[in-house]
């Protein structure tokens, strides 16, 4: 910030002229000259009204304070004045160009500013220099030669533009100079000279087109033909040959254009067709009336081009057989299209059964036995790769197809006959044959529904033995077959048919195989087998499920002893998993019988119950990481079973901190006692 001050005293041992400027005072008698003194600050507070450097700025802006006055313009009345501004202003430039001599701006201002004074001899002069010091500039070139050419010194120019494309013969910017000063002049030997001079170098298209139109304007044809015939070897793109047939075209040589499209054709061959070409080449013939020749090139280039790069060929192949065809022949090319189009998907998959499916709809449609044939033929020959049934679902539709079109379409049964016989012997019958020779369970499955709609159950059983001797481990197989005897009310077999299920080293689903049998009793109302599955599965496995679904079965049995009966698998249940190491097991245990207690129990039963519920305590646990270092502590919590011996010091424990627990509510009650409870924790 800028703030005004009062009290600013000016430096003392200075005197100050009428512009402003400091002088120094007379020195002491001595010849010593006298130190200024430091200006004192009376008062150093800010100013009131505080003055930013934007404003400023502003201000001046808005004042234009910044803006110096223009000079007093002279006016030069005798040589010598002349001479005398000629000299300052000579001294000016070449100031300027001693500071920095690579700013060519400064060269070509002196340049100019001599051009204007006619004095072409020194500004040629300056030029030379300032070529001497940046031969690379082009603008330094340009202003060159064009103060030459309008001076009318034709020699200079012509000498410079040749130094200039010597020089430098990529910018084409000199070559198109010199060109059109020499055909300006009339001189068009000249200027063909430099053009061929320029064509050596092998410039860009533009270069080569300007040197065709000067000779067009001069009417020699011949002569811009030889230039494409050069032209379309050094740019030998599609459009350059199109545009020399279209050349020969325009000037009445036909039989020279037709003759540039088939070098073309040639030219490029099959590996880099362009449909570009070939319609220009058809259009072409269209203009001629040779409509025979139009369709021919249309159909060369449509079976060869592929089919996402010859969208614009297609379409004017199109527009062309409706202008000119008949109906046979945009029928021809509507189907030319569609196959050219399955063609491409088959050569690109030819796995791709699909594409086959729809191409050969299309041939079929044609009525034409021996091109169906053929591409039947084509598509029965990509035979899967791996012999497995999924890769050949659709590949023996192939077979059934054809054998269909010979026999309904064709009406020829001995190929019919051929057809079948060869497919069988190519299906690899013993990787895919039946269920005897591949077995596989989504083929059981489907064979025994199929059975069972059609209401044979012999069979199905049948199937069914077949399918557990095939893969014993399938419980839900198991459980399908005993439903089914069970719906055929064969209770016996079914139970049969449960018991070797049970019976098996290795099943897939235990548990619901297990679940499966004991419902099946359930349903059977044969509650005394039913106890008996219990207790095998109890034999087997501990788990707390088990014990509560037993428990539960004797609660819905409807018997008059079904609670004590429930009541004592509780109890029975409570004391086997004492010594079990999942204590939220045995707490669902619990929580199971408390329940039950709840709703049928008595006061002492449940009060019982209540006993046997373990306390929930927190606990901490040290951590070790894997490479054995220590990795902290771990809180978990841990239940005390009453009942457990080894538990009564902890729950003794347990209490005396809960007593501690209330007297510290009693005597702090802002206190929480929770935490210190927490803390304390074993």
């Amino acid at each position: 910030m800028l703030g005004g001050r009062e009290g600013h005293v000016p430096q003392e041992g200075r005197a100050w002229d009428s512009r402003g400027r400091g002088g120094k005072m007379a020195s002491t008698a001595a010849g010593k000259q006298r130190i200024p003194k430091v200006a004192k600050v009376k008062n150093k507070a800010p100013a009131e009204v505080q003055i930013t450097a934007e404003q400023l700025l502003r201000e001046a802006k808005e004042r234009e304070l910044e803006l110096l006055p223009p000079p007093p313009q002279q006016k030069i009345t005798d040589e010598e004045e002349l001479n005398d501004y000629k000299l300052r202003k000579r001294k000016t430039f070449e100031d300027n160009i001693r500071k920095n001599r690579t700013v060519i701006s400064n060269w070509i201002k002196y340049a100019q500013w001599e051009e204007s004074l006619k004095e072409i001899q020194r500004a040629r002069s300056i030029y030379e220099r300032a070529l001497d010091v940046d031969y690379r500039n082009v603008t330094l070139w340009l202003k060159y030669a064009e103060m030459e050419m309008k001076t009318r010194q034709v020699n200079h120019a012509r000498n410079i533009w040749d130094r200039a494309i010597t020089t430098l013969p990529r910018v084409n910017q000199f070559w198109y100079k010199y060109t059109y000063m020499e055909e300006m002049l009339g001189n068009v030997a000249g200027a063909r000279q430099v053009f061929e001079r320029w064509m050596e170098w092998q410039p860009e298209e533009q270069s080569w087109h300007s040197y065709i139109n000067f000779e067009l304007r001069y009417k020699e044809v011949d002569r811009a033909r030889t230039i494409y015939e050069r032209f379309v070897i050094v740019h030998p793109d599609v459009k350059n040959w199109i545009k020399y047939a279209r050349f020969e075209e325009k000037h009445g040589y036909f039989a020279h254009a037709r003759k540039v499209f088939e070098r073309a054709v040639e030219f490029f061959g099959e590996d880099h067709m362009d449909e570009h070409l070939y319609v220009a080449f058809a259009k072409f013939e269209e203009n001629q009336k040779e409509f025979e020749r139009v369709r021919v090139i249309y159909k060369y280039a449509l079976d060869r081009i592929p089919k996402h790069e010859a969208q614009e060929l297609f379409k004017n192949y199109t527009i062309f057989e409706k202008k000119f065809g008949d109906r046979r022949g945009i029928e021809d090319i509507i189907v030319s299209k569609r196959r050219f189009q399955y063609e491409e998907e088959v050569k690109a998959n030819p796995h791709n059964y699909d594409a086959w499916f729809d191409y050969l709809r299309l041939v079929e449609s044609d009525a034409n036995p021996d091109a169906v044939r053929e591409v039947y033929e084509r598509a029965i020959a990509n035979v899967p790769p791996i012999q497995e049934k999924r890769h050949w679902k659709r590949y023996i539709y192939l077979w059934i197809n054809y054998a269909l079109y010979e026999e309904l379409e064709a009406k020829d049964p001995e190929r019919t006959r051929q057809v079948y016989q060869a497919c069988v012997e190519l299906i690899p019958h013993k990787k895919g044959a039946s269920v005897g020779k591949s077995p596989k369970n989504k083929l059981f499955k489907g064979y025994i529904e199929l059975e069972l709609q059609l209401r044979e159950f012999d069979r199905c059983r049948k199937l069914y033995e077949k399918f557990l001797e095939f893969a014993p481990e399938n419980c839900t197989s198991w459980i399908k077959f005993a439903e089914l005897e069970t719906i055929l009310g064969d209770t016996d077999r079914a139970r049969a048919i449960y018991e070797l299920a049970i019976g098996q080293p290795r099943l897939d689903m235990p548990e619901v195989l297990w679940k499966s049998y004991i419902d099946f009793e359930i349903e059977q109302e044969e509650y005394e087998n039913t106890r008996n599955l219990y207790r095998r599965l109890l034999q087997r496995t501990q788990h707390v499920k088990v014990w509560i679904s037993f428990a539960q079965f004797e609660l819905s049995a409807g018997k008059d002893d079904s609670l004590s009966r429930c009541r004592q698998i509780y109890e029975e249940a409570n004391k086997t998993m004492r010594n079990c190491e999942e204590k939220e097991e045995r707490l669902m245990l619990l929580e199971s019988w408390r329940n039950f207690e709840e709703e049928f129990g008595t006061e002492s039963s449940k009060e019982r119950v209540e006993k046997l519920m373990p306390e929930k305590v927190k606990k901490r646990r040290k951590l070790q990481a894997e490479d054995g270092s220590d990795a902290g502590w771990e809180e978990y919590y841990d239940y005390i079973f009453p009942e457990d011996a080894a538990n009564q010091p902890n729950l003794k424990l347990l209490a005396m901190a809960k007593l501690w627990k209330k007297q510290q509510q009693d005597d702090n009650p802002e206190r929480d006692p929770d935490k210190d409870l927490d803390e304390s924790s074993p």
